[in-house]
């Protein structure tokens, strides 16, 4: 998946010179003449410059070339075995019922607090998801700073929305999505290693539940797999949520595609991406919902998208305790770049993909649904996707 760099040219051509034209290294006779021929190279050796030597030399070439074609199958047939199980993955049919149990959540832009979104917005927005599955929101209060305050200016229509939505979409629980960059590839952003920035955290926690929040929805990235500390802000943000009888929900990272996968690709991109399975399962035993951001892929193809996504939606099933709501994520976003490709991630493949998850894993799961991310960048076609296929 990764772009390769070919080589420059390898030295030029030696050049063709009659034997008399080479340098002379015997000494000269006394009359000036050349000195005769001294004695053939032993077997084995070759003069410099000679037949031997470019004999040798285009040895070398052929193994550089064969180590060279030997790298490349060692990283191509795993690529290409991967892609084809996945392929396979996302053959055959869905099991009957396996559609949502309205349960489903969706993320929201900073708009709907921050006194860009109006009443007329509300009021669209409630008779869009009415019928649907969509019953917790996820809204976008932070970012938090990176010493894990939460600035109150961010959000001065909070309660306008949560009260509006209480009242036009009664059973919607409305959570603050809090997020912040993590100092774990890069030297700027929030450091949970620190205990006064875990709690300045939980205290931002409190304060989102102040205002009358249904939850807390974190959002920290990219965090790496066995992160202790934030298994000890969870526990600890959990704590305050239960106490307040409230949500605590998560966005989740990938899980490895293969056993131990986030350490092969931290080795060679310097960036884990993926969470092990185990990881996976202790964030969800720690929390209420857990929501797998399902997207930003590498995949190429529909098809190759909605397999991962079925291999996703299974590992995450396996890992999840029933007591704990899972949510796969729906790409409502539409971008072209390394990572995204529009034409392959489309909320079609995923619903296809979660479905047939769902089917061979633990197709009566309760506690089951999708998430679409995100409100501001969805098109009709979206939400016509996840209506015929997911909401039915």
């Amino acid at each position: 998946m990764e772009d390769t760099e070919q080589g420059k040219a390898g030295p030029a051509a030696e050049r063709r010179t009659d034997p008399a034209a080479r340098p002379k290294t015997g000494p000269v006779a006394a009359d000036g003449d050349q000195p005769e021929p001294g004695p053939p190279a032993p077997d084995g050796e070759s003069r410099p410059g000679g037949a031997d030597g470019k004999t040798k030399k285009k040895k070398r070439l052929r193994r550089t070339r064969r180590i060279a074609l030997t790298v490349l199958l060692v990283l191509l047939v795993p690529l290409l075995t991967a892609e084809t199980a996945l392929r396979i993955t996302y053959m055959g049919d869905p099991a009957d019922g396996t559609y949502t149990r309205n349960r489903d959540a969706i993320w929201l832009g900073h708009a709907w607090v921050d006194g860009r979104k109006t009443d007329a917005d509300l009021a669209a927005f409630a008779r869009r998801v009415k019928t649907t599955g969509i019953r917790d929101l996820y809204v976008h209060t932070g970012p938090m700073e990176h010493d894990g305050t939460l600035p109150k200016s961010l959000y001065p229509r909070a309660h306008w929305l949560i009260d509006a939505v209480h009242r036009q979409l009664p059973g919607v629980r409305v959570q603050a999505y809090l997020g912040d960059v993590l100092a774990t590839e890069s030297p700027d952003g929030m450091r949970l290693e620190k205990a006064a920035t875990r709690a300045a955290v939980v205290g931002s926690a409190r304060q989102v539940l102040d205002v009358g929040y249904d939850g807390v929805h974190l959002d920290l990235e990219p965090l790496h797999s066995g992160d202790r500390n934030y298994l000890s802000l969870l526990d600890d943000v959990r704590a305050v949520t239960r106490a307040r009888d409230a949500q605590l929900s998560v966005a989740a990272h990938q899980i490895d595609p293969l056993p131990g996968f986030h350490s092969f690709w931290g080795t060679v991109a310097g960036h884990p991406k993926w969470w092990s399975q185990a990881f996976f399962g202790q964030v969800a035993r720690r929390v209420d919902q857990i929501a797998v951001m399902s997207y930003d892929t590498m995949q190429p193809l529909e098809s190759l998208y909605g397999g991962y996504v079925a291999h996703q939606t299974a590992l995450a099933l396996e890992a999840t305790p029933p007591t704990t709501h899972l949510l796969m994520g729906l790409p409502f976003y539409h971008e072209n770049r390394f990572g995204h490709w529009n034409h392959a991630e489309t909320v079609t493949a995923a619903v296809r993909g979660v479905r047939l998850g769902l089917s061979r894993t633990d197709a009566d799961r309760e506690r089951f649904g999708v998430a679409a991310y995100i409100d501001f960048a969805a098109t009709e076609e979206d939400w016509t996707s996840y209506r015929d296929g997911w909401v039915r």
